[in-house]
């Protein structure tokens, strides 16, 4: 039978790490691809579970996320930046811009994308751990003679959800003189070791605390980025409204400054005759007035214009034009109220508000902290047991061992919690924060109602001011023209005429910006309560742009207590729009 003759140890060492190094070098793609892969699984079941359905386009590649970093210059991003061009957007297609490329969005994503990515870690933990190692030598003793020497281990261990922890390997010892007396000796080893806890450490609740933590990380890392991409969705919203507001007050301030002209040049006119020479300056003074302000109100504009590129994650030299037909549907619409009592509103957060969900779970989280502190005051009692069998018969004839000569080990080993002062402190102060997190959720609870009570409470006194300032434009219209006629007719003094001009521009630029506070309050409510839909078209047009029927809360009844509070009345409002309630109604008893 012919006989292969192999190559020396440190050859053969050599073809391996030079094949392992070309494989490395080559594998950097799969491993980030399989990364995605394993991340993405773990975000959709945990969507699926939270939700009942999952999407499918999350991603967080990014238009660089192909290229190589050594590929990237600064000059690059600054060309980026730097496009001169005019983009036109209305408020749907800024939020698919913002989506696509604001910086804070991205991050979010990336930040549940790391908290999926640890996931995976400690679930690798108690998947079974190859490993395999060679080491090869060369050395030149002190009569000459040279040897090489090749140790290699290849084996598995593998973490255990009881806290054991169990092991098996296959060592290898090879030694070969090339001079003198030419010997070759061999030695293999198979092993298996075994560790279970019986005390400290034992047990699926202790020993799996890292994974089963990791995992819930990934649904409270879900959860807040249901509610950042809502409130994220809100901001964009409001700041696009707010633009149109800056807008209405520029075109508001420059009418107000060409009336201010006229009266001037009117006086100026009349000067010869009918009007006093300080009324004339009273008027040029006034004049000057509404310039400035007009000239204001333009610089407003371009910074929050400006500010509102940042949040979209556009390029500032881009020309963003904003749809004016967008602030005519808002005017369109009736404000109408959410018809919900403070606790019909609190128990509908209680079930949808997913941060408060996030806090109700990071509070049991606490309690389990306190039995894992008070699980490492306990002693050290663990079984062990190994085995080994040894063959120096050959250096990979592994079908040689004889399983008659096993060595097994089996015992019991006992450490005594006889200094365990660093544990102590460890849970004193894990009982301590605790008893913090108790009241850090009730102040939760608290803070929510009142969030909630304030949110209801200038959602309706918007609602009124709205309509207060409506009348108030058109009583201030009329009384500026009335003023005009009168002052030309010279029965009235151009002070009167000042103040009711002013009273025009106050109010004109209020009704918008009611109108877009109520808008902003009602829609932060929504997301505070855990409602909001952001899904389809203008869903803040919407007045069912909800997650859930809010009939259900509205017929449901109170929940009885043990003892019936004393109620707080609530002002109700009168079908009369002028009517307000009276202080005895306020601080009735």
């Amino acid at each position: 039978m012919p006989t292969t003759k192999c190559a020396p140890p440190t050859i053969r060492l050599l073809l391996v790490l030079s094949v392992g190094t070309l494989v490395v070098g080559c594998t950097t793609g799969f491993y980030r691809r399989q990364a995605d892969k394993d991340v993405y699984k773990i975000l959709q079941q945990v969507e699926k579970d939270i939700f009942g359905e999952a999407s499918d386009d999350f991603t967080i590649d990014t238009e660089f996320s192909d290229k190589k970093p050594k590929d990237l210059s600064s000059q690059a991003i600054l060309d980026k930046r730097s496009p001169a061009k005019r983009k036109e957007l209305n408020i749907d297609q800024a939020l698919d811009y913002a989506v696509k490329h604001s910086r804070d969005y991205q991050s979010e994503k990336e930040s549940l994308y790391v908290t999926a990515l640890n996931l995976t870690g400690e679930r690798h933990q108690f998947f079974p751990q190859l490993f395999a190692n060679s080491r090869a030598t060369g050395s030149r003793l002190s009569d000459g003679e040279r040897l090489g020497r090749v140790n290699s281990t290849i084996g598995v261990d593998q973490a255990l959800i009881t806290g054991a922890d169990i092991g098996l390997s296959i060592a290898n010892d090879l030694l070969r003189y090339y001079t003198g007396d030419p010997r070759r000796s061999a030695a293999s080893v198979i092993s298996l070791n075994l560790l279970q806890p019986l005390l400290r450490g034992a047990g699926s609740k202790i020993a799996g605390e890292r994974l089963k933590q990791a995992h819930r990380n990934v649904f409270y890392g879900v959860r807040d980025f249901s509610h950042f991409q809502n409130t994220f969705a809100v901001d964009v919203v409001i700041e696009y409204y707010r633009l149109l507001q800056a807008k209405d007050v520029i075109y508001n301030q420059y009418n107000n400054y060409l009336s201010r002209k006229g009266f001037t040049e009117y006086l100026r006119a009349r000067s010869v005759d009918r009007a006093r020479p300080e009324q004339v300056a009273e008027s040029e003074q006034a004049e000057l007035q509404a310039k400035d302000s007009y000239l204001n109100s333009i610089t407003r504009f371009r910074n929050a214009l400006d500010r509102f590129k940042i949040t979209l994650g556009m390029p500032q030299t881009v020309d963003l034009r904003l749809n004016d037909d967008e602030m005519t549907k808002l005017r369109d619409l009736e404000l109408k109220s959410l018809d919900l009592s403070r606790e019909q509103s609190f128990r509908i957060a209680l079930e949808h508000r997913l941060p408060l969900l996030n806090e109700v779970d990071r509070f049991e989280d606490s309690k389990r902290q306190v039995a894992l502190a008070a699980d490492r005051l306990k002693a050290d009692l663990n079984i062990f047991a190994d085995a080994s069998l040894d063959n120096d018969e050959g250096a990979t004839d592994y079908a040689d061992f004889d399983f008659d000569n096993v060595r097994a080990n089996v015992g019991i080993q006992l450490n005594l919690p006889l200094d365990r002062l660093q544990e102590r402190n460890q849970y004193r102060s894990t009982v301590i924060q605790f008893e913090a997190a108790i009241r850090r959720l009730g102040l939760t609870f608290d803070q929510l109602r009142n969030l909630i009570d304030q949110e209801l409470r200038q959602l309706e006194q918007l609602r009124q001011s709205f309509q207060i300032q409506s009348n108030a434009v058109a009583l201030a219209e009329n009384r500026v023209e009335g003023n005009r006629l009168r002052l030309q007719a010279g029965t009235v003094i151009f002070r009167d005429l000042n103040e009711s001009q002013d009273a025009l521009i106050n109010a004109q630029n209020a009704v918008t910006g009611v109108l877009v506070d109520y808008l902003e309050v009602r829609l932060g409510l929504l997301a505070d309560l855990g409602i909001l839909s952001t899904e389809g078209e203008a869903f803040w047009l919407k007045d069912k742009a909800l997650k859930v029927n809010l009939d259900k809360w509205r017929s449901a009844k109170p929940v009885p207590t043990e003892t019936a509070p004393t109620p707080t009345p609530e002002v109700e409002v009168s079908a009369d729009e002028d009517a307000i309630p009276t202080p005895d109604q306020i601080f009735a008893n």
